[in-house]
C-alpha cells in the first residue's frame, strides 16, 4: 500500500500532475543501485555536488525523474541522539538538484513498518516530537545565518530562520513563513519525499554553502545527521557542516516582492464595563521587498494580530515581571539580530513593549501601529545590519501619545564563529506639549516623579535612548561560547549610574559543561522599550551566576545519560549588600525511550529591598527584612512518542516564613494524525502563617487541537485562573487555502466563575494573501 500526501496546492510552472504509470517506474528507480554515493561517517567540510536538472522535476514524492537517477547520492547518515557512537538503524538518502527557478530535494527514509509518531497535521511542528526528515543550510556562506525546512511522514511543512550559527536551541525561529512545495508518498517500508523551495523565498549568494540534513526517527529515538555531530552539540549547528559545491551556476537573484493584504472584520462586547457592542472592518498589509541577494526590506501598515494565539498564563509568585514569548509574526523574523543585545534579563530591546502597554490595573492592552519597516540583511562577506522603525497611535484609555521607536544594529563577524555589534535604541514619545496633563497623558511609563521633602514634581518623559555594543563568543566547534556587553541609557532626568554590562563564558564539553556569568545594572539604567525586571525591585544591582554539570553516557538499554549538577546565584546592590543566594543541586537521568528524571535540592535567601506579598496577604512583608527557606524539587516527562504521555514537576518546602507545595504539568492523549486533547494545570499551596495568608492557586488550561487536513485547523484553549478569578476561552479555526494565505475565524470570551457568566466577548474574521510579485 502507497499513500500520497502533496503540501502547496500551487505548484511551479514546470510542474505536472502524475500518474499510476510514473509512479510504477518508480518502484524500479528507487531499488536500482545508484552511480554515485556518498556514504560512511561523514566530517566536518564534505562536499556534496548538485548540478542543474536534466529534465522536468515533478514534485509529487516519486522519484522517477532522469534528474534524480544522475543525482549523487547523500547517504551513510550517523546518529547524533542519544549517542553518537553508531549509524541509525533505518537509513536516509539525500539528493539536491535546481533549475532557474526552485532548489529541488528528495529524501528517501527507510522505515521498519511501524507507523510515523506524529503530533499531528499542523504545520510548524516541533521537530523533537515528529518524525521528519529537514534540510538546514548557510546559504551565505558566514556559519551564522540560514534557513531550514522539514517535511513529515504525512507530507506536513515546517520552515524556520537560524541564528548564531544554531548553536543553541533558541538560535532557531519556526516563525517565518513563506511559499515552497511538497510531496510525500509512503510504503510499509520507506517515505519519499520532494521538496521544490522557489529561490525567490530565500536569500543566497551564488557560491559555496553549509548544510546538514538531519532526521528524526521518533519510534526508534534516533536523531541522525548526514554530517557526524558529537552528541553534546546540535547536529543542525553550522559548525558541524557539509559543503555544498554547486557544478552550474545558480541563477542570478532576481528582483523578488511579495505583497500580503488582509482584511479583518470584528465584533467586540463588553458587559462588564457596560460598554455597548461595536463592530469594525480594518484592512492593511505586509510587504517583503528583497533589495539585493542577501538585504530584505519588509513593511507592514496597520497590522493586525488578532489571530495570534494567546498567551498561555502562569503563576507568578516572585517579585519579578514574567517574561512571556513574542509571538506576533512582524516580530519574529530576524529577532536574533535585534533582541540579541544584552542577556536574557537585560534585554535593551523588547519588543512586547512595541504594541502593548499595561492599564492602571496591570493588563496588557492593545496600542494600535500604524506602521513599521525594518530593513534586515547582509552587507558583504562579514556585515550584517538591521534597522526597525514603528509607529503607534495615541491612544486616550491608556493615557499614551503617539510613539515612535527605533532599533538600529550593525554586526561585524570576528574570527571564526564570533561577532560584534553595535546598536541604537529610540523611543520618542509626540505632542506632549510643555505641560504636564494628567487628564490626557498619564501612564505610568510617561510620568517623571521628583520627590522633594512633602513636594512631588511629575514631569513627562519625551524620550529614551539606548546605546552600546556586543561581543557574541563562539569558537569554531561551539565548545567555548561567551558574551561580553556594555550598554549605557540616555533619557532627561538622570546622568550617572546609566550603565548595564555584563560577561558570560561557557565550556560545554562531551561530558563536562561549565558556565559563568557576572551582571552589573547602575540604578539609573532605563531602557523603556526593553525588559530589565530587577531594576523594578532593586536600586541598582550586581548579579552572578555559576553552573556545573557532568553527564555520563553509558552502555545501556535503558539509560541514555545521566549525571549531576549544581549551580549558584548571588546578588548585591549598592553599597554592597547581599539581597539574594539561591543554591541548587541535583541529579538527571535521561531514558533511551525519551523520558526523562531529575531531582534536586534549593536552598535560598532573601533580602527584601520593598515591601511584598507573594499572595497579597493582609499583612506585607517590609522592606530590610531576611528570610531563607529550603525545597526539595522534582521533574518527569513521560515517553512522549505513546498516544498519552505526560510531564510533571513540582517543589515542596519552606517559602518565607512559611509552607509552600507547588505542582505543575500537562497531560496529552493525541488523536494521531489528527490531533491532541492536553490539560496543562498549576497548583500552588502556600500557607506564610499569621497575617500573612494563606491560599490555594489553581490554573487549569485544557486544550483541543484538531488538525482535519494539513491545511484546516481547529485550535480551542480554556484558562481557568482563580487568582484572577477568571475563565477565558479562545478559539481559533485556520484555513491555509493557499500557500502561505489563511483565512481565520478567531472567538474569544472571558467568564466570571461565580456566578458562572460572561464579561467580554470578541469574534474576528480574516483574511490574507500572498501575492508574489
Amino acid at each position: 500500500m502507497v499513500i500520497f500526501y502533496v503540501s502547496g496546492q500551487h505548484r511551479p510552472d514546470n510542474l505536472n500532475s502524475f500518474t499510476a504509470m510514473m509512479f510504477l517506474r518508480s518502484l524500479v528507480f528507487v531499488t536500482a543501485v545508484l552511480p554515485f554515493t556518498l556514504t560512511g561517517q561523514h566530517k566536518q567540510g564534505t562536499e556534496y555536488h548538485a548540478g542543474r536538472i536534466h529534465d522536468a522535476i515533478v514534485v509529487d514524492g516519486i522519484l522517477n525523474e532522469q534528474t534524480w537517477q544522475k543525482a549523487n547520492v547523500a547517504t551513510g547518515f550517523w546518529m547524533s541522539k542519544p549517542y553518537d557512537s553508531v549509524p541509525p538503524v533505518n537509513e536516509t538518502t539525500v539528493r539536491i538538484a535546481f533549475d532557474d527557478h526552485n532548489l529541488y530535494l528528495a529524501f528517501e527514509c527507510r522505515d521498519d513498518g511501524q507507523a510515523p509518531v506524529v503530533q499531528s497535521l499542523r504545520r510548524d511542528f516541533d521537530f523533537r516530537f515528529n518524525d521528519n526528515v529537514g534540510f538546514y543550510f548557510d546559504p551565505y556562506n558566514d556559519y551564522t545565518n540560514g534557513f531550514y525546512f522539514n517535511i513529515s511522514p504525512y507530507g506536513v511543512q515546517r520552515e524556520g530562520l537560524m541564528a548564531n550559527g544554531g548553536a543553541e536551541p533558541e538560535s532557531f525561529s519556526p516563525f517565518w513563513d513563506n511559499k515552497w512545495y511538497s510531496a510525500v508518498t509512503r510504503s510499509d517500508t520507506l517515505w519519499v519525499a520532494e521538496l521544490a523551495i522557489p529561490f525567490k523565498s530565500i536569500r543566497y549568494n551564488r557560491g559555496e554553502w553549509n548544510f546538514n540534513v538531519l532526521r528524526n526517527d521518533l519510534e526508534r529515538n534516533q536523531t541522525s545527521s548526514w554530517i557526524a555531530t558529537p552528541v553534546q552539540y546540535l547536529p543542525a549547528s553550522f559548525a558541524w557542516s557539509g559543503k555544498l559545491i554547486w557544478d552550474d551556476e545558480l541563477p542570478k537573484p532576481g528582483t523578488n516582492v511579495s505583497f500580503i493584504p488582509y482584511m479583518a472584520g470584528s465584533s467586540f462586547t463588553d458587559k462588564e464595563n457596560n460598554v455597548p457592542a461595536k463592530s469594525e472592518v480594518l484592512v492593511g498589509f505586509d510587504a517583503k521587498v528583497g533589495l539585493t541577494p542577501s538585504l530584505n526590506l519588509d513593511l507592514t501598515v496597520n497590522p493586525d494580530f488578532s489571530q495570534v494565539e494567546v498567551d498561555q498564563q502562569v503563576i507568578n509568585l516572585t517579585r519579578f515581571e514574567f517574561n512571556f514569548p513574542e509571538r506576533r509574526q512582524f516580530f519574529l523574523e530576524n529577532s536574533d539580530l535585534f533582541s540579541a543585545p544584552g542577556f536574557p534579563d537585560s534585554r535593551p530591546f523588547f519588543t512586547r513593549r512595541l504594541g502593548l502597554a499595561a492599564d492602571t490595573s496591570g493588563i496588557l492592552r492593545r496600542v494600535p501601529i500604524l506602521y513599521g519597516a525594518r530593513l534586515s540583511g547582509k552587507i558583504g562577506k562579514d556585515w550584517r545590519v538591521g534597522v526597525l522603525n514603528l509607529q503607534t497611535q495615541e491612544t486616550r484609555s491608556l493615557g499614551l501619545p503617539d510613539q515612535n521607536y527605533t532599533m538600529a544594529i550593525v554586526q561585524r563577524q570576528v574570527l571564526a564563529r564570533s561577532n560584534v555589534d553595535f546598536f541604537f535604541v529610540n523611543k520618542q514619545s509626540l505632542g506632549l506639549g510643555d505641560e504636564y496633563d494628567p487628564d490626557r497623558f498619564y501612564h505610568s511609563s510617561l510620568v517623571h516623579e521628583t520627590i522633594t521633602g512633602t513636594d512631588t514634581l511629575r514631569e513627562l518623559n519625551t524620550y529614551n535612548r539606548v546605546f552600546g555594543f556586543d561581543f557574541n563568543i563562539n569558537s569554531k566547534d561551539t565548545r567555548f561560547r561567551g558574551d561580553v556587553y556594555y550598554h549605557q541609557s540616555i533619557d532627561d532626568f538622570n546622568t550617572t549610574d546609566r550603565y548595564s554590562a555584563g560577561t558570560f563564558l561557557g565550556y560545554f564539553g562531551r561530558n563536562l559543561a561549565v558556565m559563568g556569568a557576572v551582571q552589573l545594572l547602575g540604578k539609573n539604567y532605563n531602557a523603556e522599550a526593553g525588559f530589565v525586571p530587577n531594576l523594578d525591585v532593586y536600586p541598582g544591582f550586581t548579579g552572578s551566576f555559576t553552573r556545573v554539570e557532568y553527564l555520563t553516557y553509558p552502555k545501556s538499554k535503558l539509560v541514555a545519560n545521566h549525571g549531576p549538577f549544581a549551580e549558584g546565584n548571588w546578588g548585591f546592590i549598592p553599597g554592597g549588600r547581599n539581597t539574594d543566594q539561591n543554591y541548587n543541586a541535583g541529579y538527571i537521568i535521561s531514558f533511551l525511550n525519551t523520558s526523562s528524571f531529575s531531582i534536586g535540592l534549593q536552598h535560598t535567601y532573601q533580602y527584601l529591598t520593598q515591601d511584598f506579598n507573594p499572595i497579597g496577604g493582609e499583612q506585607n512583608y517590609l522592606a530590610d527584612e531576611v528570610f531563607s527557606w529550603n525545597q526539595f524539587q522534582f521533574r518527569y516527562q513521560s515517553d512522549n512518542r505513546k498516544l498519552f504521555n505526560y510531564q510533571v514537576e513540582g517543589n515542596v518546602g519552606g517559602f518565607y516564613t512559611g509552607r509552600s507545595f507547588v505542582i505543575n504539568g500537562e497531560m496529552n492523549y493525541r488523536y494521531q494524525p489528527y490531533g491532541s486533547l492536553g490539560v496543562r494545570f498549576s497548583y500552588n499551596d502556600v500557607d506564610l502563617t499569621g497575617n500573612y495568608g494563606k491560599a490555594q492557586l489553581l490554573l487549569l488550561g485544557p486544550r483541543l487541537d484538531l488538525t482535519f487536513t494539513d491545511k484546516l485547523f481547529l485550535t480551542t484553549f480554556v484558562q481557568y485562573n482563580n487568582l484572577a478569578d477568571n475563565v477565558n476561552l479562545n478559539a481559533r479555526f485556520q484555513w491555509r487555502f493557499q500557500p502561505a494565505s489563511d483565512f481565520f475565524i478567531v472567538y474569544t470570551e472571558n467568564y466570571l466563575p461565580e456566578p458562572f457568566q460572561s464579561k467580554n466577548r470578541a469574534l474576528v474574521l480574516k483574511l490574507t494573501y500572498w501575492f508574489n510579485l
